[in-house]
């Protein structure tokens, strides 16, 4: 009983739709309509600008990190943090308050990676950014991101985390199709903010 309050509670806060509520909010825009129409915050940063991007970025990552630490605040120590905060994922990117269309679960992965291996999630930060430098591709640079990390919890030979770290990449993966699509056809757009 306690694993499926804890499932409900995690994915209804990946459900929050961070870029949603930002773009309204604060911008009064509805970023679904505008630029790929994604919920997350690559979308949110080209529609709405670098302060939108990162408080969108921030708050995504935090759905993951707080489902993550659910068992913890409630004291279900016989529950698996990464088990409850994989639901945060399925909450972001098939949110029920945004009519199932989310993100792309890159940082609401992350964040549950924050909520069990601080150093983990700081590898992956640091990778990101090396990547999207050398690419300046953001969805080439997640999935990038996504197989090194399953390479690092391969070496630390963390069976929990090989498990759910392969699953979220390849989550990760299959919501970037159409990127794919686009980047091997040279249309991905490149971002602009570092020339």
């Amino acid at each position: 009983m306690e694993f499926i309050i804890l499932i409900i509670i995690a994915y209804l806060l990946g459900s929050i739709p961070t870029g949603l509520i930002v773009g309204k909010i604060g911008y009064k825009t509805d970023i679904r309509e505008h630029g790929s129409g994604n919920l997350g915050a690559t979308n949110t940063f080209r529609v709405l600008g670098v302060k939108a991007g990162i408080v969108v970025t921030l708050g995504d990552i935090l759905k993951g990190t707080l489902a993550a630490l659910l068992p913890f605040f409630f004291n279900f120590d016989h529950i698996h943090p990464l088990l409850i905060g994989v639901f945060a994922v399925v909450g972001h990117v098939y949110p029920i308050f945004a009519k199932f269309k989310g993100g792309k679960a890159v940082a609401t992965s992350a964040g549950v990676i924050l909520g069990v291996n601080w150093l983990l999630f700081v590898i992956m930060v640091i990778s990101f950014l090396v990547l999207l430098y050398l690419t300046k591709y953001v969805s080439l640079s997640s999935m990038l991101t996504g197989i090194i990390t399953v390479i690092v919890t391969i070496v630390q030979q963390d069976i929990g985390l090989i498990i759910v770290t392969s699953l979220l990449t390849v989550f990760v993966i299959f919501r970037h199709k159409a990127n794919i699509k686009r980047i091997l056809n040279k249309t991905e757009p490149k971002i602009k903010w570092m020339g």
